[in-house]
């Protein structure tokens, strides 16, 4: 089931003439047994958060070289970087003060997100209809969210860069915000996870990132299953762990 998802995710060919850079990992997992934050969630996002401390040492987050980059390739599709803030730079700059603990489940990719330098989203894989797609949207797709604590169906701007599957939008703006119906849970047993990438980060930087999002969800319970895969504008491969 894990691999026939991933199978039938996709990136437009119009994403990748907006940034030929572009590359995604996604992880298919399940057997994730939910729980609350702990020790070892604690003691991930602390090392993020000094993790972050050092690599801005003074400097604004937006001088991060990979932050910097998502920030051209907002703007490169007509959205505004400084009011729409892609998923690292966002975390980023919550660790002057300390990173969310909402779950272990979304602690542990807070804080890989962070640890690695890369937008990484999570949402619950069984509340997908169909496989993830990334393309540019029409404008019309229905996006699921929420404004003054309120449910509400937004649509996202003509040509923006969206996650979507059959049902809708699951993720605006590649990066920025993910929506309500995919959102992980207190109950989430199957999920699945998107590393985004542009240079100049390396393949070997994201696969190192992949691979410790990996081994950190292993030991969310005995069965944990993981198959990966990578999505590139000249190629892409599977691979189960």
């Amino acid at each position: 089931m894990l691999q026939e998802f991933l199978d039938g995710g996709r990136v437009d060919a119009e994403v990748f003439s907006l940034r030929p850079d572009y590359r995604a990992v996604l992880l298919a997992v399940d057997g994730l047994v939910p729980g609350p934050s702990d020790h070892a969630s604690d003691m991930l996002l602390q090392a993020a958060e000094a993790s972050a401390r050092e690599a801005l040492n003074g400097r604004p987050v937006e001088d991060l070289p990979h932050v910097a980059a998502w920030r051209e390739a907002y703007t490169s599709f007509g959205a505004k970087p400084q009011r729409s803030r892609n998923s690292l730079e966002a975390l980023l700059r919550r660790t002057a003060s300390s990173l969310p603990r909402v779950n272990r489940l979304t602690d542990i990719y807070n804080a890989i997100s962070v640890l690695h330098q890369v937008p990484l989203g999570g949402e619950d894989l069984s509340s997908y209809a169909g496989a993830p797609r990334l393309v540019r949207a029409t404008g019309t797709e229905p996006f699921d969210t929420a404004a003054g604590g309120a449910a509400v169906i937004e649509h996202p701007d003509p040509g923006e860069v969206v996650w979507c599957d059959d049902a809708g939008v699951t993720c605006r703006r590649w990066n920025w915000r993910q929506g309500r119906r995919t959102q992980l849970r207190e109950d989430t047993t199957a999920a699945l996870f998107i590393l985004d990438a542009l240079e100049p980060m390396t393949d070997e930087a994201l696969s190192a990132a992949a691979e410790n999002l990996s081994a950190h969800l292993a030991r969310l319970g005995p069965d944990v299953r993981v198959v990966r895969r990578l999505m590139a504008a000249e190629t892409t491969f599977e691979e189960g762990d």
